[in-house]
């Protein structure tokens, strides 16, 4: 029985976390990056940025499915971390958690991809007008209070996660706890807070991805 638990350890290995955790980072932030040089993160956005630089916005649009995709499996290989140790309720809250932001964040995403076809099909009657105030107030919302709520309670389920599996450094739970509050209390008021969870995930993959090249490295 112990060697028909171990067989299948290949695309469960922390090593997998890491590495899809990185790359949902580094995609979530270069879409950030681009978005945030863009448009205004503010329900009352007048939508200057709908000509010459839509561009930016459409590029984070797309990069935005596969961090989806990313975290999914950076989500699935965390958990599946916890064995033994899994709670039911601590593991709906976790899945459910992620599942929740995923889906929170495409919808955002397609709102604004909506808002961009819509442009290009009638330019210059969009910007200003009602349609696009009620569509940008939608995105702006789902993303900045109910996607980053959501990612905070996935981030306080993550950390503790990180606690008990010891799969990484003790520090990085501990600063996941302080991350899920600045998120809880400024996700809709400071723009920056967009960053904090996917830096996070940033730095607990790396970490992760550390401690097996070590593991994995010659005896002294």
């Amino acid at each position: 029985m112990r060697a028909a638990q171990r067989v299948p350890g290949g695309l469960k290995t922390p090593k997998a976390a890491a590495v899809a955790g990185i790359l949902f980072s580094v995609l979530l932030l270069s879409a950030l990056a681009l978005v945030l040089q863009t448009l205004r993160l503010h329900p009352q956005d007048p939508g200057d940025w709908v000509g010459a630089q839509s561009w930016k916005v459409a590029l984070a649009l797309n990069l935005i499915p596969f961090a989806g995709i990313a975290f999914l499996w950076f989500m699935g290989v965390l958990r599946d971390r916890l064995g033994e140790q899994e709670n039911r309720l601590f593991a709906t809250v976790f899945l459910g958690s992620g599942l929740l932001f995923v889906g929170m964040l495409f919808v955002a995403a397609s709102a604004i991809g909506a808002i961009l076809i819509t442009h290009a099909a009638r330019p210059g009657e969009l910007p200003g007008s009602l349609t696009f105030a009620l569509a940008r107030a939608f995105a702006y919302n789902l993303a900045s209070i109910y996607a980053m709520k959501v990612a905070s309670v996935f981030l306080l389920t993550a950390s503790t996660i990180v606690l008990r599996t010891g799969i990484t450094a003790r520090w990085t739970a501990i600063a996941g706890y302080a991350a899920a509050a600045v998120i809880l209390l400024g996700s809709h008021m400071v723009d920056w807070t967009f960053l904090v969870f996917p830096s996070w995930v940033l730095i607990v993959s790396c970490d992760i991805l550390l401690r097996e090249y070590r593991r994995a490295g010659p005896p002294a």
